[in-house]
């Protein structure tokens, strides 16, 4: 049985040090203002730990367990050429995904294109997007593709300044989440991510995200979804 502890850290930091303005120097909003004051939250857990390291998306599969064992966090170390996406497909392989939220600075278009077959074919119902306030200026072409994805399919983007690499999956059998250094796209660089197979921990970390508030208005009609 895992022991849980939730922590809520009221620091005493400058919520306003960019002088208290939102979005194109606009004054905060009261929903904005809101959202700053809960700037930090913590999770404390106590769970059983693997560690891998990992040199190639192939070597993953062969390093990770098939059944992901409840309660269990497993600590992965690349050396390159996998992204976190290689990691949401380790579960994914495992059950079909009820709801899935992804956090990342920025994402590739074979990436995006890839959650778009999972979208079709019902292997994921539906996943949220939050991403980081440079994605449309510097990944215009996967911005807008994203776009016409998530309008499709019914999934809420999410534009503000995030620089978290987060993945929360909710499914059939079990619950889980990707914690990691590593945006969604492929890169030679070392990067290192844990899997844990929590439903507190997912349920605390989409309550968080649920509470974002998007720079952008186009996807203000679609609410985040309630997980029982």
């Amino acid at each position: 049985m895992n022991k849980q502890l939730d922590l809520d850290m009221n620091l005493d930091l400058d919520l306003f040090q960019d002088g208290g303005v939102g979005q194109k120097g606009q004054p905060l909003t009261a929903l904005e203002k809101q959202a700053l004051e809960k700037h930090v939250k913590t999770k404390k857990t106590f769970n059983r730990h693997h560690f891998r390291r990992v040199l190639s998306e192939i070597n993953l599969e062969q390093e990770l367990e098939w059944h992901f064992e409840d309660g269990a966090t497993y600590h992965c170390i690349s050396f390159g050429d996998v992204d976190s996406l290689t990691y949401f497909r380790s579960v994914l392989k495992q059950q079909p995904i009820k709801y899935a939220l992804i956090s990342t600075w920025c994402m590739a278009m074979e990436d995006i294109r890839e959650i778009e077959q999972w979208l079709k074919s019902g292997k994921v119902k539906r996943i949220d997007f939050y991403l980081g306030e440079i994605f449309k200026g510097t990944y215009l072409e996967e911005y807008d593709y994203l776009m016409r994805v998530c309008k499709q399919y019914g999934c809420r983007m999410v534009i503000f300044r995030n620089h978290s690499k987060v993945m929360v999956l909710f499914g059939e059998r079990f619950n889980a989440v990707i914690e990691s250094s590593a945006n969604v796209n492929t890169n030679p660089r070392t990067e290192q991510t844990s899997i844990t197979i929590d439903t507190e921990l997912a349920k605390w970390y989409k309550l968080f995200f649920d509470e974002v508030i998007s720079f952008e208005r186009n996807f203000d009609d679609v609410k985040p979804l309630e997980i029982d």
